[in-house]
């Protein structure tokens, strides 16, 4: 059996660079995925990349939207 992993990154703006660390400092033992975080774009926006599993449907983008969404970010574009 062979596993395909396949790498995915999404970003999010926040309104100001704590917001951006509340929800970078959240992602540091979530239990969702094994995920990497970075600051970007002056302080305010997360950059967030993991692996996945492409046998299964992969929720972690869903549950990166809430959780996002409950700090007032949205996704953009990076």
């Amino acid at each position: 059996m062979v596993l395909l992993f396949m790498k995915t990154e999404i970003s999010y703006r926040f309104e100001s660079s704590q917001v951006a660390n509340r929800f970078l400092h959240e992602l540091k033992d979530w239990p969702v995925n094994d995920v990497k975080t970075r600051l970007f774009n002056g302080g305010d926006s997360v950059k967030v990349s993991y692996e996945y599993d492409e046998s299964g449907f992969d929720y972690t983008v869903a549950e990166l939207d809430d959780l996002a969404e409950q700090h007032g970010g949205q996704e953009v574009s990076s």
